[in-house]
């Protein structure tokens, strides 16, 4: 430290002021009613909510908004033979899917893919997208969606 000069001092604190308007711009950024994500945690997958529907079953994991000011929420699902979580849509936020089991086809944008155990699926903001269980046991996949939402848009919309 003490051979630090004026300029090596005033360069760490500029550098110290800017990672402390990262948080004041992620603290600005929330929404009245919106979790700031700001401390470390775990999600024991036996403590998720369940939520059965017609397709399958969903867990959500986390909903909120990071100290870089990014918005995310992930969910877990499970979807079960010949199913779509729901049909052809898009939305303004990005999605990271990540499969832990079975075989799904992802429609991006009329360009069907299949996706199996291991495959991450990548859906772009505002990009018309769907995934189908082409498998003949259930499909396991994690979603990481990022960004806010303003709304889905379904098939033959505008």
């Amino acid at each position: 430290m003490e051979n630090l000069n004026r300029r090596d001092v005033l360069v760490a604190l500029s550098a110290f002021a800017a990672m402390g308007g990262v948080e004041a711009r992620a603290q600005a950024s929330a929404r009245p009613g919106e979790k700031m994500l700001s401390e470390s945690m775990a999600f024991p997958f036996d403590s998720l909510e369940v939520r059965k529907n017609q397709n399958g079953v969903s867990r959500p994991v986390v909903q909120g908004v990071l100290a870089t000011g990014e918005t995310v929420e992930m969910h877990e699902t499970t979807l079960l033979p010949g199913h779509m979580p729901h049909p052809p849509h898009k939305h303004r936020h990005s999605e990271f899917m990540m499969i832990r089991e079975g075989q799904l086809e992802f429609d991006n944008d009329g360009k069907k893919e299949r996706v199996g155990p291991g495959g991450v699926i990548f859906a772009a903001s505002n990009v018309m997208h769907a995934l189908l269980n082409v498998g003949e046991t259930p499909a396991n996949y994690f979603v990481i969606a990022i960004g806010r939402e303003s709304g889905i848009t379904p098939v033959g919309a505008k």
